[in-house]
C-alpha cells in the first residue's frame, strides 16, 4: 500500500501571515488539529501548525494570538513523504521520531497530509481479516 492510497488529499492551509486567532479560528471551523502553513514563494517550503505550537506560545511563552503570526510558532520546514513511498517506510519514519503528521509532497508542491490516524484504518482492517 502506497501513502497516496490513504492520505487526506483535502488539506487545510493557512498564509505564514495569519495571527494565531485565524488560525484556530480556521481549527474549529474545519475540525483539525493542524494546518499547513503557505509557502511564502515557489521556492519556500511548507509549514505546518499544530495545537501544541499554539497552546505552547498562549501559555509557556504567554503570547497575545493577535499579535503573533503563524509564520513565528509553526514547524518549518514541514517532514513530508512522496506519495509513491510504501506506507511502512512511512509509518517506521513516524514512530521512531514521534511525528503525528507528514506532509505529502510531489516535486515541491502539496498533495496531501498522512497523519497516523489514517494509517492505523488500514491495519486495523487488516487485523480483523
Amino acid at each position: 500500500m502506497l501513502v497516496r492510497d490513504i492520505m487526506q488529499s483535502d488539506v487545510k492551509t493557512i498564509s505564514a501571515f495569519a495571527t494565531l486567532r485565524e488560525a484556530m479560528r480556521q481549527m474549529s471551523e474545519n475540525g483539525v488539529r493542524a494546518l499547513v502553513v503557505e509557502k511564502k514563494e515557489p521556492s519556500d517550503a511548507y509549514g505546518i501548525l499544530t495545537y501544541g505550537n499554539i497552546l505552547r506560545t498562549i501559555f509557556a511563552e504567554e503570547g497575545d494570538i493577535d499579535l503573533i503570526n503563524v509564520y513565528d510558532v509553526c514547524a518549518k520546514p514541514a517532514i513530508a513523504v512522496a506519495p509513491g513511498l510504501d506506507v511502512r517506510h512511512a509509518a517506521a519514519m513516524m514512530v521512531r521520531h514521534d511525528f503525528r503528521r507528514v506532509l505529502v509532497l510531489e516535486g515541491n508542491e502539496l498533495v496531501g497530509i498522512l497523519t497516523m490516524n489514517d494509517i492505523m484504518g488500514p491495519v486495523l482492517r487488516m487485523a480483523d481479516e
